[in-house]
């Protein structure tokens, strides 16, 4: 009897592809050469980070608003702040910039400063004290010095947010046994119960998760927060991973990366980093109030970004990095085991002898 099977259309496609690839991946130019003509998978990357650059530069010089750069040069003026030894002159490059941007956030919010806004003014007030004398940077000062006159601060009444010594009597007593327990608690979830799941639970665990560090503390990323059923239907089934139980998720969550927080193209990755690494806070901090989770992957599709991008009202330089179903679980659901790789296999030590 012959084992002969017919090839399948998509196993032909497959072998189609491996063998044109062949031919253009030794090279970085024909590599991209092959991206241009044979596949679309990177176009829409290529579109969202060229607008986010777009959006992030006229900010900057245009509308003289960038929030994102703030963030950033602050939290490179408290980097030099906190040197050891620290420099007589530094941020002489970016500071006028940084006071360009500080002023129109000043004047637009003078009257409800968040913890963050004190945040830039008091390093900024605490770099103007210590830095040493520089014609730019002390016209810069003046600037600031009569910014501050347009509002009223509260400096005298509050804990000043600049670069402190880290004190190790403050150091939270939660134990490694006790947080590595809280790991293994935490497992994809895919049942829950019908319990309203409280926005103000959540809110808590995305403040936890807003404490995870990201790169210059830009923070390039949003939770949406979809608990209404009509547009949950809209969405849910749109990452393909929740086939068989879309129908049972309460919350679903799709956290959002803002390619306008960058300047250049060297740091398009850091939405998926940084949105990682507060996606985790933020799972970890559910387990603690009894809501459980299910982390789902996004696949980079483009009808179905497009779908998702309608729903969300979202611009192109924002990116889908991952989305998560949320709720209570449902305690006659089964839960995965998923056993973790051995500790030998995940690390290595260089070198090794030590």
């Amino acid at each position: 009897m012959s084992s002969f099977r017919p090839f399948t259309i998509n196993k032909i496609r497959l072998l189609v592809n491996y063998y044109l690839s062949l031919l253009f991946y030794k090279s970085k130019i024909m590599s991209s050469l092959y991206y241009a003509l044979f596949s679309r998978s990177f176009h829409r990357e290529h579109q969202a980070v060229l607008e986010g650059k777009i959006k992030h530069i006229r900010d900057i010089y245009w509308n003289k608003n960038n929030y994102y750069l703030v963030i950033r040069n602050i939290h490179r003026i408290e980097k030099g702040l906190l040197m050891r030894p620290r420099k007589e002159i530094f941020g002489k490059n970016y500071i006028k910039e940084t006071i360009d941007c500080y002023e129109k956030i000043i004047l637009s919010h003078h009257e409800n400063l968040n913890d963050q806004v004190k945040w830039f003014h008091d390093v900024l007030d605490m770099y103007f004290n210590v830095v040493g004398y520089d014609e730019v940077i002390d016209r810069e000062k003046q600037r600031f010095l009569n910014l501050q006159n347009t509002y009223k601060t509260d400096t005298e009444n509050r804990k000043k947010h600049i670069p402190y010594n880290r004190l190790l009597k403050e150091k939270n007593l939660v134990s490694l046994d006790s947080f590595f327990a809280l790991s293994k608690q935490r497992r994809s979830v895919r049942w829950f119960t019908e319990e309203k799941v409280p926005r103000k639970l959540i809110d808590k665990c995305i403040e936890v998760a807003s404490q995870s560090p990201s790169a210059c503390n830009r923070q390039p990323f949003t939770f949406y927060i979809i608990d209404d059923k009509n547009i949950l239907n809209k969405v849910v089934d749109l990452p393909m991973g929740t086939t068989g139980y879309a129908h049972n998720i309460p919350v679903f969550i799709v956290v959002v990366g803002n390619l306008n927080a960058y300047f250049d193209e060297r740091d398009r990755h850091l939405i998926y980093i940084d949105a990682s690494l507060a996606s985790m806070s933020f799972m970890l901090a559910l387990e603690t109030t009894g809501l459980s989770s299910c982390p789902i992957n996004w696949p980079d599709i483009e009808k179905r970004e497009m779908k998702l991008q309608k729903v969300l009202n979202l611009n192109n330089y924002q990116r889908p990095i991952m989305c998560m179903a949320v709720g209570y679980p449902d305690p006659k659901g089964l839960v995965a085991s998923s056993e973790k790789k051995s500790l030998d296999k995940i690390r290595i030590y260089y070198p090794e002898d030590l």
